[in-house]
């Protein structure tokens, strides 16, 4: 009795899913790489105490006072410098501001840090304070921690995003050009492979790994920094699956023509950076002109960023992120059907 003939499109899959595992930097990059960033980036930005703003005080015969008046700010490190250590400090932003002691004493710093301006504003208002100046009020201060507030939360659905759409296009586009290379799609064209099973091939195979990638990620940063979702962990399921399904289709449109490794690395360069930068991954994307928005919100990468912070974050609901669903849609599923007509199998 014969053997019982199983798909084409399961052992494609299947091939894809060996092929993978027998790369150990492929496994290191999808599934190490990011949550060490994780960890160096939630350990660089943790918020369990207050950051204390880096003063330098140019050193003179009123320097101890004036180092005195601003260690009265528990906010404010305060250090002696001389004046080529001093500017030099400045320059490298190892002080945000530099205080030249007088009457009335001198701020020097750059206006368009954020810690720059704090700064500027403690050092004045301890400095004020040793001159005499009274308070108008004294204010109640109530102070809160809300939940997903911290730098690691609003992080970790940026990365998620970023690795979703870095494995979804490289390892698509690797496996499809150096099989085209090696001359491999033209013998597969030889069997009674469907070409779109092939591809298809490609998205499932993408799938199989997309679960331990996400888990593994999302339990890290509950377990070593308390990240938890505020809305439904079916819905950031959901997501990262559309996201997958998107960056795949992508990453076949992208390596559709391309003949060789240098020729899929530039086009997979060209089409990844500008999301790298643009779509919100470790800052937001709001620093960016009002002009240029309605680009930065086109970006699939954008559109997965913002319905997995909306959702993790704010605790959103499958209305709350329909644009961001339409805008992946539209993404992969035009990529799919590009790639399937453009395709080049020699």
């Amino acid at each position: 009795m014969s053997e019982r003939r199983r798909s084409p499109l399961f052992e494609l899959t299947r091939a894809r899913f060996i092929e993978f595992l027998r790369e150990p930097e492929a496994v290191f990059w999808v599934f190490a790489f990011p949550v060490l960033m994780a960890l160096a980036l939630g350990v660089a930005f943790r918020s369990e105490r207050t950051q204390e703003s880096l003063v330098g005080v140019l050193a003179g015969p009123a320097a101890a006072d004036t180092v005195r008046a601003l260690a009265a700010d528990p906010g404010v490190r305060a250090q002696v410098l001389d004046a080529p250590a001093a500017e030099k400090a400045l320059r490298n932003g190892t002080v945000s501001l530099l205080v030249v002691p007088g009457t009335p004493p001198a701020y020097r710093f750059d206006p368009t840090r954020p810690e720059s301006r704090m700064a500027r504003l403690l050092a004045d208002a301890a400095l004020q304070r040793a001159a005499g100046r009274g308070e108008a009020f004294a204010a109640r201060e109530e102070t809160v921690k809300t939940p997903g507030s911290r730098y690691i939360d609003w992080l970790l659905p940026g990365l998620l995003g970023m690795n979703i759409m870095g494995t979804g296009m490289w390892s698509v586009g690797f496996s499809v050009v150096v099989a085209r290379s090696r001359k491999l799609l033209k013998r597969l064209m030889a069997t009674p492979m469907a070409r779109s099973s092939y591809l298809a091939s490609h998205l499932l195979s993408r799938l199989c790994f997309l679960v331990l990638e996400v888990t593994i990620l999302l339990l890290f940063g509950w377990l070593v920094f308390g990240v938890r979702s505020a809305g439904s962990l079916l819905l950031v399921a959901f997501l990262c699956l559309l996201g997958a399904l998107s960056f795949t289709g992508i990453g076949l449109l992208v390596a559709a023509r391309p003949r060789t490794i240098e020729g899929v690395s530039g086009l997979m360069n060209v089409v990844m950076l500008p999301m790298w930068l643009l779509s919100g991954v470790f800052f937001s994307s709001a620093h960016f002109p009002a002009a240029a928005q309605p680009f930065i919100r086109a970006l699939p990468l954008t559109a997965l960023n913002e319905a997995l912070r909306g959702v993790m974050l704010e605790g959103l609901g499958p209305a709350g992120i329909a644009v961001q669903v339409s805008i992946l849609v539209a993404w992969g599923l035009t990529a799919f059907l590009v790639a399937v007509r453009v395709f080049r199998w020699r």
